[in-house]
């Protein structure tokens, strides 16, 4: 009997160590996760165009995996997007020297814009230096992400909307960004003032609770970050993750969000993200860039 009861010891301290071997491993694997945007009175020039998002970076984090940063950037380059969003989070909030980590985060992204991909950001509450809710945001250190990422040519669109154009379409795409939640800079009203109800838009923010705000049939297209899909993912189920099980509400972790989240008309796609927080590790949960190929109702 003590045998026995030694050989399930046995099994399962070998199954922890895997799990917890994998969990260290996994960080620096990459999805490619590609989805369909549709997009109402989408311009036919725009069909089948592509966008692709990354976010969440963390860079600076214990035990970080910013090396995926350059890979990612190349994968996507090798895809040749028509436009690549940003979803906030690029430095994590208790590193001792935010600059030098932030020129990491530039260094990295910059061959983005050496290839006249037009690249678009929007800012999380990790730029802010916010851990919690209960931090006081800094808006200094907000500013020393604009600006390093404007430098190299990233736009940053906050609480705003702009017109991508493309040489096959006669009319633009708006881009549509959305503040940070935590910092409560996520002003819905005044993302959407420069459109019109009938324009097609692609909708980004970095919580995925600012989503709920948006009126109806504003954003048939959204893309979030900041959950990291939970980053734990529990295995054999479709979406459960640690975070789903701690949440007080409904959790928004990862993929497209289930019919009862948000206005009516309104679509929200949640990206797992590139980086880390609190621990080194991801289970069953990896990284993710997202392709999504635009396409009318009708298309």
């Amino acid at each position: 009997m003590k045998s026995k009861k030694r050989m399930i010891l046995y099994v399962a301290l070998t199954v922890l160590v895997v799990i917890i071997t994998w969990g260290l491993v996994e960080p620096y694997t990459m999805d490619v996760e590609e989805e369909e945007a549709v997009i109402p009175n989408l311009p036919e020039g725009w069909e089948d165009k592509k966008i692709i998002a990354i976010g969440d970076f963390q860079v600076g984090m214990w035990l970080d995996n910013d090396g995926q940063i350059e890979d990612v950037v190349n994968r996507i380059i090798d895809r040749s997007p028509d436009a690549v969003f940003l979803l906030g989070d690029y430095v994590y909030h208790s590193v001792n020297d935010h600059q030098s980590e932030m020129e990491k985060v530039q260094s990295y992204l910059e061959p983005l814009t050496e290839e006249g991909i037009p690249v678009y950001a929007v800012l999380g509450n990790h730029d802010y230096n916010m851990s919690s809710r209960k931090v006081d945001p800094s808006e200094e250190t907000a500013e020393r992400v604009r600006r390093e990422l404007e430098e190299i040519d990233v736009e940053i669109l906050h609480n705003r909307s702009v017109a991508l154009e493309n040489e096959s379409a006669d009319e633009p795409l708006y881009l549509t960004g959305i503040g940070a939640r935590w910092p409560e800079n996520d002003d819905i009203s005044r993302a959407f003032t420069d459109i019109e109800e009938e324009d097609p838009r692609f909708v980004v923010m970095h919580n995925p609770e600012s989503f709920d705000e948006i009126p109806e049939g504003a954003a048939s297209t959204a893309v979030a970050g900041h959950t990291h899909g939970g980053q734990i993912r529990i295995p054999f189920t479709p979406h459960w993750s640690w975070k789903d099980l701690i949440a007080k509400g409904k959790a928004r972790v990862d993929g497209w969000t289930k019919e009862e989240y948000g206005n009516e008309e309104n679509s929200l796609y949640v990206n797992r993200g590139i980086g880390l927080s609190i621990i080194p590790v991801r289970l069953n949960n990896p990284p993710e860039i997202t392709e999504f190929h635009l396409t009318s109702p009708e298309g």
